[in-house]
């Protein structure tokens, strides 16, 4: 570890023999001095004495050594965080990976490229009804051999810097498969009214005006792409498709409100807002966080921070009940899935450690809790037949239950990954790939970087649940932030990537075209003006020096005229350039 620099700091001091010679003179010049003298000669006298004593004062050097303390445990002599690639743990904190004690990051039994850390959990061998009605009802739909695992390696088409802040949620369209729709948090210059000392949540997102952007791109035209501002006054968090209507979104917002939106024209009007009664503090603000359908039952189920669960009506537009507390009072719940199959189970999860199953029916209690060591990030059924679990937590932990009809008391596998972070990035979340009949292949971006040929690269991991190996990992060298938001495609082998503010497109090295023979660019470069780093990701995470123009919730958006969108930021294009991708 090389030591902070010394700083030599010199000022002036009075050293002893300065100040005793300068009291010897004084006394020398009073004797000598007639008691007759005027005013002026005194002050004539006491500027000369004032002007010798400040040249005989000797000049003393004081010398101040600087010690690094390390940001973990706020403790000198050593460091803590990223060296270039590698991340350097704390000595007096146990392993940041896999969060055991007795060894460190770089060394981590659980850093193996081939398993990924794939930790068998613990199981009891005692079985149940359950279990026979799974064997002789399910399992027999799940094919016995694996197809081979088709992995989109390689980046096909991008915007950079699509949105003006980091992108939140990504969504393919259910019907149109070119079409890609992202969400996002985004500061514009208008300001709201909120002069209330509140929490960071809140407040700062709130007083310097941010708002959830929503994007419509149609990644094989590239260029065309659609940007609405003026849907919601606060973080757009979570979005879904209307069942019987694909032309329509619903969105769920830190504002409190859900949001149908006609993607046409950008017109949206709210179906709930739980704080009709505007800012009254942060004690009472309400933020909607996690969200899904029901098209079944025709409701929209959204959830709070404060634990409580909403059932909207899609065709009335209006609560079908009270609203039910379903986690700990007080705490955020974030995911919100419905099984594809039997639509009366509901699973959620939230930052109360927990990942519950519940019948929709009988809300009083939880079928299932599903115990996690920290804050639950993301929890889906399986999105086939919905008869597994895939949970991903903030203690570096992926988990996998193989049956919701078997043991739920502790997961059928836990997966060690990199994915703990502590603010300014969208919370990662492993999601299935739908198209897989295995149900086993999912996908998750990784935190700690990785040393590639001498650049520090995040890669895009995908895990076999069954096995908890690593099928791939995938990279783009020009892509140097990181990438938490990751969707895959519902019917064809795309998948997206939102990555700080752009968004990637990326496809299996077969498939991807030359890009000699496409007469279209393949990069848009959203405003061309500014100037950037030739690398993708050559900006923060968390950076927010924007120059997207956008209005408030309650202004007007510029219009194309004739076809009714929002008027589209000037783009600048350039040839994507031939890059060797590592999977």
């Amino acid at each position: 570890m090389t030591s902070f620099p010394r700083v030599l700091i010199e000022r002036d001091t009075d050293g002893e023999d300065s100040s005793s010679s300068s009291d010897d003179d004084g006394d020398e010049e009073e004797e000598g001095e007639p008691e007759h003298q005027n005013v002026a000669e005194i002050k004539e006298s006491v500027v000369e004495d004032w002007e010798s004593e400040s040249k005989k004062k000797s000049k003393a050097s004081i010398t101040i050594a600087f010690k690094k303390v390390c940001k973990v445990c706020k403790r000198s002599g050593h460091e803590a965080g990223f060296r270039g690639a590698t991340y350097v743990d704390c000595p007096m904190k146990p392993c940041f990976l896999c969060k055991m004690p007795g060894h460190t990051t770089i060394d981590c039994p659980h850093r193996v490229v081939l398993d990924q850390g794939a930790v068998p959990a613990p199981r009891r061998n005692n079985r149940s009804p359950l279990d026979y009605i799974f064997e002789r009802q399910i399992q027999n739909k799940i094919p016995m051999m694996k197809p081979a695992f088709v992995i989109p390696d390689q980046v096909d088409c991008a915007v950079i810097r699509y949105h003006s802040r980091r992108i939140t949620c990504l969504e393919f369209h259910p019907t149109n498969n070119n079409i890609l729709l992202s969400g996002d948090k985004v500061c514009v210059t208008q300001f709201f009214a909120f002069n209330v000392a509140c929490s960071y949540d809140i407040a700062y997102d709130l007083e310097i005006g941010i708002i959830g952007q929503l994007g419509v791109w149609d990644f094989v035209k590239v260029h065309e792409k659609t940007v609405y501002g003026n849907i919601h006054s606060c973080i757009l968090n979570n979005m879904r498709f209307n069942p019987a209507n694909d032309g329509t979104l619903f969105g769920a917002s830190s504002d409190g409100t859900v949001s149908c939106t006609d993607l046409e024209t950008g017109m949206s009007f709210p179906l709930m807002d739980i704080n009709p009664n505007g800012w009254q503090g942060p004690s009472t603000w309400r933020m909607l966080y996690g969200m899904d359908t029901n098209s079944d039952k025709n409701v929209v189920l959204v959830a709070d921070n404060f634990g409580y669960l909403y059932l909207v009506d899609m065709r009335s537009n209006e609560k079908m009940r009270e609203d039910t507390l379903i986690h700990k009072r007080g705490t955020k719940v974030v995911g919100l899935h419905c099984h594809p199959i039997q639509p009366e189970l509901l699973l959620s999860c939230g930052n109360d450690h927990f990942a519950r199953i519940w019948d929709m029916r009988k809300l009083d209690a939880s079928l299932a809790s599903l115990h996690h060591n920290r804050v639950v990030n993301s929890a889906y059924f399986s999105p086939q037949s919905g008869s597994k679990i895939l949970t991903t937590a903030q203690d570096n932990r992926i988990r996998v239950w193989d049956s919701i009809f078997g043991n739920l008391l502790s997961p059928s596998r836990e997966i060690v990954h990199s994915h703990d972070f502590n603010r300014h990035l969208t919370p990662f979340r492993a999601e299935w790939d739908p198209k897989d009949p295995s149900e086993s292949l999912a996908v998750i971006g990784r935190y700690i970087s990785e040393n590639y040929n001498g650049a520090a690269l995040h890669p895009i991991d995908f895990f076999d649940t069954s096995t908890g190996q690593l099928v791939a990992e995938v990279t783009e060298p020009n892509i140097t932030t990181i990438s938490p938001v990751n969707k895959i495609h519902p019917r064809d082998e795309v998948m997206a990537t939102g990555s700080s503010r752009s968004i990637f497109i990326w496809r299996p090295k077969d498939k991807v075209e030359r890009v000699e023979e496409r007469e279209d660019a393949k990069i848009v470069l959203c405003g061309g003006s500014k100037k950037t780093n030739k690398k993708f990701g050559g900006e923060s995470d968390e950076s927010d020096d924007d120059t997207f123009n956008s209005k408030g919730k309650n202004s007007k958006s510029k219009r194309d005229g004739k076809s009714g969108r929002s008027a589209l930021t000037k783009v600048k294009a350039k040839p994507m350039k031939n890059s060797k991708t590592k999977s």
